[in-house]
């Protein structure tokens, strides 16, 4: 069958028009904060800078991109339609009338859709690693950098043992279907998550530990959404079923946490070796305040600027990983519309047919890209301070 194609003009219009919801979206929120930036604090003081709103913008564009999934894709990421298998950008499905825009890949699926559902899985599964992975690096660096001793030699040990691991072999080893059929990413799992429930108890406690009323109406909080979101990523043990993580996806988020959290104890108990010298430290302690509460209420919010910089590169690691493991078939579901599988599927054929690889590899170097610049205009931000 001869199929029917727009021109190269209509392909951009017709992206940039099924894109609707997100430049909306970036309206809304990129317009009011530049006007009101000084009100802000240090998110405001990103539009000071053309690094820091080129950063915004790209981030924010996959972020919108990613919620805006269902609506902006006029395919189903999975569906396939055989008359449109290798077909080039701008080819028209004679059915439907739709226009596969960055033409089909060689399961005849369209190359678009693909491309922005992926944007899902990488934003679901990346920042939230990486928030679990600054977690477990923030609970275990904190007294490590604070007490010293033999704490931080144990601690230390076993956060170089972990770094001495090559990054792609270690994330073989634990994402393998070896591996990923026994309990070991579960028992992880299961370990990993209990980090945030503690953090926050903790936190909680040495805060209001002398205001009852308003400590117990946060532990009950914390302890209720902490135990149900723990239920629904370790047990898929959900009643509501809204807590829901595929075990693939699990096992790559327990990797990710496992490789990453080192480098987080690192970096958290070099600082605070170095902030818990400063006078009002010493001021709290004079005041008889208690260890945790001076690593966490004195200590913790002096050294944000450096863990939100790297928090936004950490970010983009992740990202660049899950590329990896999906190009190399590792991980996710082989039909899964992730860019790391998206690009290895193109690859085969990348001499035959080059347009399903380009949006992909786009994408995730626009994404990575972003976060880059975002944290660069974080740490000009941080040094001004």
């Amino acid at each position: 069958m001869q199929l029917e194609f727009i021109s190269v003009f209509g392909i951009i219009t017709g992206v940039i028009a099924r894109f609707w919801p997100v430049w909306i979206a970036l309206a809304v929120i990129m317009v009011p904060s530049y006007v009101y930036k000084k009100k802000l604090g240090l998110y405001g003081q990103l539009y000071d800078s053309g690094v820091g709103i080129a950063g915004l913008l790209i981030c924010l564009f996959w972020l919108f991109t990613a919620i805006f999934a269902s609506t902006i894709s006029p395919f189903n990421p999975l569906q396939q339609l055989v008359v449109m298998k290798d077909a080039l950008p701008g080819a028209i499905d004679p059915d439907t009338h739709k226009v596969f825009l960055f033409g089909g890949d060689k399961l005849a699926r369209d190359v678009f859709s693909r491309m922005v559902y992926g944007s899902q899985i990488v934003l679901i599964i990346a920042p939230a690693a990486t928030g679990f992975a600054l977690m477990v690096g923030i609970t275990l660096g904190l007294p490590a950098g604070y007490y010293g001793g033999r704490i931080d030699s144990v601690l230390s040990f076993l956060a170089n043992l972990v770094l001495a691991f090559p990054v792609i072999l270690l994330f073989y080893l634990l994402v393998t279907p070896g591996i990923m059929d026994t309990p070991i990413p579960y028992a992880m799992a299961g370990l990993f998550f209990l980090f945030p429930i503690i953090f926050f108890v903790v936190l909680f406690w040495t805060r209001f530990k002398n205001r009852p009323d308003r400590l117990y109406v946060l532990l009950a909080i914390t302890l209720i959404l902490g135990g149900w979101i723990y239920a629904g990523l370790v047990f898929d043990a959900d009643p509501l079923g809204i807590v829901h993580i595929a075990p693939n996806q699990l096992n790559i988020f327990v990797a990710v946490v496992f490789a990453s959290s080192p480098g987080v104890f690192r970096i958290v108990r070099g600082l605070v070796m170095d902030i818990k010298t400063r006078d009002y430290v010493a001021a709290a302690q004079t005041r008889g305040e208690s260890p945790w509460y001076i690593m966490l209420w004195e200590i913790l919010p002096n050294a944000r600027g450096p863990l939100i910089v790297d928090t936004c590169l950490r970010i983009g690691y992740t990202t660049i990983l899950l590329g990896t493991l999906g190009y190399f078939g590792l991980g996710l579901a082989p039909e899964s519309p992730d860019w790391g599988t998206a690009i290895k599927d193109a690859s085969r054929l990348l001499r035959a047919v080059i347009h399903p690889a380009l949006p992909p590899t786009i994408a995730l170097m626009s994404f990575v890209l972003g976060l880059n610049l975002l944290a660069d205009s974080l740490r000009e931000q941080s040094m001004k301070d």
